[in-house]
């Protein structure tokens, strides 16, 4: 489900997670056996071109996308279309209910309500909505909507650096939306997963129950976080405090490490958010009555250490994701190692669903 659609793709489009300090792109061709990753590339942005989703400096990060494609792995991407993620602090997900009605009436109910449950008017945002399954929530006589809104600004900025890029916009998809079709790949169809995306300057959470996200939220705890925790314990450059996360992660929670201790309040900051995420889901929407395991995506994910504290802390089974599920690649290897493919989470998200999700529905 797209928030926006601007053409039909006509070439096979590529995925571009747009961050605030990076950006990331894959394209993936399907074949009959096997599904081949074309291109791939990712590229680092100056502090304060992007700022919390808000674009400053467009020409500058249209100029970066450009050197970026063209310095793509194996190949260049030359592929002018593109699906471009949108970013989750300005996006609103809600699961609103109407009342059984055709498709036409549907329309005018979903445009009412989604008023009611979001702070900005309809003419304010881009919004898309799909009906989704009664056993999120079962209300006779009702029926479940999914709604995604994002304000117009937004949307017209990224559109507007794209274009900047010379490319063609064929969809937009908020952050998560992406990452559960990458990363969520589950038999259990009854499952109710957390996604956790932790960035370099914030952390998206995300919680799919019977199939369909039902929550999603944005903190401040990130993988920066715990570098800056380092820093100020042992009055280190950010540098140095970085590569002390790289090589040594979050220190020993058993011997009293001083590392440890400098990052345990960032740590249990995660773990309150988390949890309180799971209160919301079982309190407030009451769409289930706990989280069945967790999954880690993002840079951070890669952090040495966190992701079996956060089981212990949880009591959950936590593992880190695997965006290459849902991707054919028969005897292959992934061409980007599993500890780095973390961080492509979301532009393979949006590459597979051009490719060929949305066309089998």
């Amino acid at each position: 489900m797209s928030i926006f659609t601007q053409n039909i793709a006509t070439s096979i489009p590529f995925g571009l997670d747009l961050g605030d300090l990076s950006i990331k792109a894959v394209q993936i061709v399907h074949g009959k056996k096997r599904d081949e990753i074309k291109g791939y590339a990712s590229a680092s942005l100056p502090f304060g071109y992007i700022q919390d989703g808000e674009i400053l400096k467009s020409n500058e990060v249209a100029q970066v996308i450009r050197e970026m494609l063209d310095d793509a792995q194996p190949k260049a991407i030359r592929s002018k279309q593109v699906i471009c993620s949108l970013p989750e602090t300005k996006a609103f997900l809600r699961i609103i209910q109407i009342p059984k009605m055709d498709l036409e009436e549907a329309k005018e109910a979903v445009r009412w309500e989604m008023e009611a449950n979001i702070p900005l008017t309809a003419d304010e945002v881009y919004y898309d909505w799909q009906i989704v399954s009664n056993s999120i929530k079962e209300d006779k006589g009702k029926m479940n909507v999914l709604l995604v809104a994002v304000a117009r600004k937004t949307v017209e900025q990224i559109v507007d650096v794209l274009e900047k890029a010379d490319l063609e916009v064929v969809g937009l998809e908020i952050e998560s939306m992406a990452q559960s079709r990458s990363l969520i790949n589950s038999q259990n169809k009854e499952e109710t997963v957390m996604v956790v995306d932790i960035g370099d300057r914030r952390t998206g959470i995300l919680i799919v129950a019977n199939g369909v996200p039902v929550f999603t939220s944005s903190i401040a705890q990130s993988g920066q976080s715990l570098t800056d925790a380092i820093a100020k314990s042992f009055n280190m450059s950010n540098e140095e405090a970085e590569k002390t996360k790289i090589e040594h992660g979050i220190g020993s929670s058993t011997k009293g490490d001083p590392l440890f201790q400098s990052v345990k309040p960032v740590l249990e900051s995660f773990v309150v958010e988390m949890q309180r995420s799971i209160e919301f889901l079982v309190s407030g929407l009451e769409y289930d009555n706990t989280v069945d395991r967790v999954i880690i995506s993002g840079g951070g994910a890669n952090t040495k250490g966190f992701i079996p504290y956060l089981a212990q802390r949880m009591q959950k089974t936590v593992e880190i994701g695997n965006p290459w599920s849902k991707i054919l690649l028969g005897s292959n290897l992934p061409p980007i190692a599993r500890q780095d493919a973390a961080q492509y989470t979301t532009a393979i998200g949006l590459a597979l669903k051009e490719l060929y999700y949305d066309h089998k529905t």
